[in-house]
């Protein structure tokens, strides 16, 4: 069959005329429901003159957190969180199609959920707004995710993640997390510490290492696991780490 330049161009305009729409809608939908950026509140830690915590306050909204930057945190937790959590966040466009695909297949084959396929952006989305468990929640969640992507820098989304992830009851970021649990500032993470508090956010009231510590050393193992087989550490690293016991201050 031929077709005619001009009936190739008719073709081409649906195809067009639906990006265009799509475009459209997208730029309306983010001006209608902009995103939820938090304030970057800080409670009080007080240090003795070596800069060590002596004790720490809530915000006033009752949440104890410690604004940092990415330089002043444990590159080693930077490496556990990402390897753990989400090894193709510099890669895609906040959603891991391949992730998604998999979780599915799994949860077919096992008959329960093995992972979840969320990235690290749409974790922060989750914490940002905290989707209800349904799949209206779930799309929700992957397109506050793209808006993620759209506006701010995978830099500034991995900050939104380390000053707000759920580290155990009104405890939010790695930075307070270690120094409410460990005390001690999160640049001076061992290897061990650094899983431990990279597994936290996965079940924050269950692993707390102050309160259920053979747990929180499980879900540690686990990580360290993960590092070793992906050969972001050295066996001789890992096992290192497992020796290291769970010992963490009572808030």
């Amino acid at each position: 069959m031929h077709f005619s330049p001009l009936s190739r161009l008719a073709w081409l305009r649906w195809p067009l005329g639906l990006l265009l729409a799509a475009c459209l809608l997208a730029l309306v939908l983010d001006w209608l429901f902009p995103l939820p950026l938090p304030r970057d509140e800080a409670g009080l830690v007080v240090v003795d003159r070596h800069g060590r915590p002596l004790r720490n306050y809530p915000s006033s909204s009752g949440v104890w957190r410690y604004p940092v930057t990415q330089e002043e945190v444990s590159p080693l937790y930077v490496q556990a969180l990402l390897t753990y959590e989400d090894r193709w966040f510099y890669r895609h466009v906040g959603v891991n199609p391949a992730a998604i695909v998999r979780a599915a297949w799994q949860w077919a084959s096992s008959g329960h959920i093995v992972s979840g396929g969320s990235t690290l952006t749409m974790q922060v989305a989750r914490i940002l707004e905290p989707p209800p468990r349904t799949l209206f929640g779930k799309a929700r969640q992957v397109l506050r995710a793209f808006q993620l992507e759209w506006h701010l820098s995978k830099r500034e989304i991995l900050a939104l993640y380390l000053n707000h992830a759920p580290m155990g009851g009104i405890v939010e970021g790695v930075e307070m997390a270690s120094r409410a649990y460990l005390g001690k500032p999160a640049r001076e993470l061992s290897h061990a510490e650094a899983a431990l508090l990279a597994a936290l956010p996965q079940a924050p009231s269950r692993l707390r290492p102050d309160r259920a510590p053979e747990r929180a050393l499980r879900a540690r193992d686990k990580v360290l696991d993960r590092l070793a087989d992906y050969g972001v550490w050295t066996t001789d690293t890992v096992a290192d780490a497992k020796i290291e016991r769970v010992i963490a201050n009572r808030k």
